[in-house]
Formats: structure tokens, C-alpha cells, sequence
């Protein structure tokens, strides 16, 4: 009987090492990062907006350890320090999971060139707008980016809102890139 015990103990065992090992497989740690700035590092002014001496291109970002089964990743970029609450930079949904980088200054349309799409901004318009803070404090730009396990298949132009909402329940991994600007 003793003998029965252990093996059903070993059995128990090995399964659950299969099991922690299938779903750490999946469980990746995603990480993003940008070469024109370190984390909560001062954002260049390329990539800020015109208003506070900026060329106002979008940064380059790359990210690694996207999980086995994602099919898209959606981007929203929030200053949380703005005067009027949270303000929208920029909104990237339904990129191709094989994707793992944005390039520096892409064209603010409503498709990017090899799948997804852009949303609206703050601004009130497609792509990327850089930060543009009033004088005074630093201002923390976060950049989160989500691995997902299905397509948005938003309308273009959605809102962070709307990609937001939508990410709910189908995030299977994200990651967060802080930069700071102040004038």
C-alpha cells in the first residue's frame, strides 16, 4: 500500500512539473525599451512636441519576450501628471505578434505599414504627439504596452479608452517604459 502512495505521489509530482513548466512557457516577461531613452530618463526633444522645442517624432521602441501564444499587442501612452487628469500621446492596437519593434517617427495614419492600426490622441488626432507639458514639474510619460491573446478589431481611430476596455481579459503579458520631460 505504501508503495501505491508513492507512486501516485510521483505521478502528482512530475504532472505538476509539466504543467508549471507549460504555463511558464507562456508566462514570459515581457520588456520594452526605447534607444533613445533609458527608463525614467529625460525624454529627447526630438520627441517632444514643436510648442516645447521638439521635432515631435515618435520614439523608437522594441520590446522582447512576447508570449508564445499572443496575436497582437496594443500601446497606449498616458502622461498621468498632466493638469487635466491622464492625457492620451499616443494609441497602437492590433500589431502582428511577430512584431517586436516601432521605428522612430512613424507617419501619423490611421494603418501602419505591416499591420495595425493608430488611434486618437489626446489631441484629438491619429498617431503620435509628443509630450507638450506646461512649465513647472517633470511629467512621467508611460508607454504600456500589451500582449494579447486575440485581435482588438477596433474601428480605426478608437480612443485609449476604447483599446483599453477592449484589452480586458485578453492581456496575457505587458510592460511599462516611464520617460520624463519637463520645461
Amino acid at each position: 500500500m505504501l508503495s501505491m502512495h508513492r507512486v501516485i505521489f510521483a505521478s502528482a509530482t512530475l504532472l505538476g512539473f509539466f504543467v508549471a513548466a507549460a504555463l511558464a512557457a507562456d508566462m514570459t516577461r515581457l520588456g520594452l525599451q526605447s534607444s533613445a531613452f533609458a527608463p525614467n530618463a529625460t525624454i529627447p526633444t526630438a520627441y517632444v512636441c514643436a510648442d516645447a522645442g521638439g521635432g515631435g517624432k515618435s520614439p523608437p521602441l522594441n520590446w522582447h519576450g512576447t508570449p508564445a501564444s499572443a496575436k497582437t499587442f496594443a500601446l497606449v501612452v498616458r502622461d498621468p501628471d498632466a493638469p487635466g487628469g491622464s492625457f492620451v500621446h499616443w494609441v497602437v492596437y492590433d500589431l502582428p505578434a511577430n512584431t517586436s519593434k516601432l521605428d522612430a517617427d512613424m507617419p501619423n495614419t490611421d494603418k501602419i505599414v505591416g499591420g495595425g492600426d493608430q488611434g486618437v490622441n489626446g489631441f484629438g488626432s491619429i498617431g503620435y504627439q509628443g509630450p507638450c507639458p506646461p512649465p513647472g514639474k517633470p511629467h512621467h510619460y508611460h508607454f504600456h504596452l500589451y500582449a494579447l491573446d486575440t485581435e482588438l478589431e477596433l474601428k480605426p481611430g478608437a480612443t485609449a479608452d476604447d483599446v483599453e476596455q477592449a484589452v480586458k481579459g485578453h492581456a496575457l503579458a505587458d510592460a511599462d517604459l516611464v520617460g520624463i520631460f519637463e520645461r
